[in-house]
């Protein structure tokens, strides 16, 4: 799963998989505005079969936060 979300992350920011780690701040490590993070909320939506209520997207800014919403809902 975890290989899975790096993929996805990497693919959906244009960053190399290899500054991906679980501590990355999507936003200032990896480059990412609002309208990138929508779009890879989408993304993990469609991937992993899960909804993530607009309440919660604030408390997934870094990789490990994502990571650990996604394998408590799927």
């Amino acid at each position: 799963m975890k290989e899975q979300l790096f993929e996805l992350i990497a693919n959906e920011l244009s960053v190399a998989k290899e500054k991906i780690t679980l501590d990355a701040d999507l936003q200032e490590d990896l480059g990412a505005d609002s309208l990138d993070a929508i779009q890879l909320i989408m993304s993990i939506e469609n991937e992993f079969n899960i909804t993530v209520p607009e309440t919660e997207i604030n408390n997934l800014k870094k990789v490990g936060a994502l990571l650990k919403y996604i394998e408590d809902h799927q």
